[in-house]
């Protein structure tokens, strides 16, 4: 696949309905769109054998625990503790080639076995910390792919609720704190990772290749155009963070202003 072709199939995942948006194709695509020179077959082998391990599983535990034992057990999936601000850690290929990374891409490989397995699993933009959540008979539980996929008690949310800085009306209420999100906000959540990160060690055209796809898998929001303007003024590429503050622009609404005032400073440069 080459980067076009990466930016082709971000397109179409962009266009498609929620109830039809593939997260871990999706991710792979992202991956590929940052390094094209490589085969994502060892990433899907990869999501073939967890689905088979936790099915496995199933037969004789608990979900939850299954999901554990499966993944964060079997396949060994973990935190990357000593080098946490790798970029490879939000990149889903060389996560499952290392079998580490953040919990957010960890949690995409988490999800893609356990739905193969027909559970009902999603991500939680809990704060500062992806968790999962699992239906069960008995209600929802968390998972933490971070910690190998461990059930995290209600009182554990809370106490990570107010260390992050939550009120005490929203830290206690559970149904807050594990409210599902949509795949492609997980996609989105892993790409302002890469956004981030880049952003603070002037990684600028890795920059612009995460907002860039943002822009490609939300095509409704201003904000990843802004963002690959920045990413194309910090490379000095001008002419193109004008073109990228455009489209923001046309999307309208908060971003007009703001994608206006950004365009009259780029300008001036320009001149």
């Amino acid at each position: 696949m080459t980067r076009d072709d990466a930016e082709r199939a971000l397109a179409a995942a962009g266009a498609s309905p929620d109830e039809q948006f593939s997260l871990f194709e999706a991710a792979l695509a992202c991956a590929l769109h940052e390094n094209p020179d490589r085969d994502a077959g060892a990433a899907r082998a990869l999501a073939t054998e967890a689905a088979a391990r936790l099915a496995e599983r199933l037969g004789v535990e608990r979900p939850e625990e299954a999901i554990c034992e499966a993944l964060g057990g079997d396949l060994g999936l973990r935190a990357d503790d000593l080098n946490y601000e790798d970029p490879a850690n939000a990149d889903l290929i060389s996560v499952c080639e290392r079998r580490k990374g953040l919990p957010v891409a960890l949690g995409v490989l988490y999800m893609e076995a356990a739905r193969r397995c027909q559970l009902k699993v999603s991500g939680v933009d809990f704060p500062g910390h992806f968790l999962l959540r699992i239906e069960t008979d008995e209600g929802p539980i968390a998972l933490d792919p971070l910690a190998g996929g461990r059930v995290v008690l209600p009182s554990e949310l809370t106490r990570r609720a107010f260390a992050a800085g939550l009120t005490p009306d929203v830290a206690d209420r559970i149904d807050i704190l594990m409210a599902p999100v949509r795949d492609r906000q997980v996609a989105l959540r892993l790409q302002n990772n890469i956004y981030a990160r880049a952003s603070l060690s002037r990684d600028f055209a890795s920059a612009e290749r995460s907002a860039l796809r943002r822009a490609l898998l939300s095509p409704a929001d201003h904000h990843p155009w802004l963002d690959v303007a920045a990413a194309r003024e910090g490379q000095g590429k001008l002419a193109g963070a004008l073109e990228a503050l455009s489209k923001a622009q046309a999307l309208g609404g908060i971003a007009a202003s703001s994608a206006r005032l950004a365009g009259d400073r780029v300008r001036r440069q320009l001149n």
